[in-house]
């Protein structure tokens, strides 16, 4: 008799944790590699953003090293470039949050009132979560 495994326990918890955080699927992502080529701040990184999914998708936690997360610009060239829509910087995001749990200096994001989160941009969202979080 074959049993059923289910998505989430393949993928394990650091996969759902990111997908919760960021509410975006990674498994969504094929690997394209339009947002690593639209990419303005690519020179700098230590790894590329279609990397850091693929990673993420993996369950690799090695990706919470990357400067890449904390490189990022926010600036949404990825978002546009993407065929299957998948928002980076909210994975970014997420990566970043996770990280700073990790180290102990994480903000608490559940005080923050969801009417709140859908009506101010993202970009001002991290650069507030940025510049509290020091």
């Amino acid at each position: 008799m074959r049993t059923r495994i289910s998505s989430a326990s393949v993928r394990g918890d650091f996969v759902s944790q990111i997908e919760t955080i960021s509410g975006q699927s990674l498994l969504a992502c094929n690997q394209c590699g339009k947002c690593s080529a639209g990419c303005p701040v690519a020179f700098s990184l230590d790894i590329l953003p279609n990397q850091v999914i693929r990673l993420a998708q993996l369950g690799i936690q090695d990706v919470l090293e990357s400067q890449t997360i904390w490189t990022c610009a926010a600036c949404l060239t990825c978002v546009s470039r993407c065929p299957k829509g998948i928002d980076l910087p909210r994975v970014m995001e997420a990566l970043r949050l996770i990280q700073m749990e990790k180290m102990g200096n994480a903000i608490e994001t559940t005080s923050i009132p969801e009417t709140m989160v859908a009506e101010v941009p993202q970009l001002a969202l991290i650069g507030g979560f940025r510049k509290y979080s020091k």
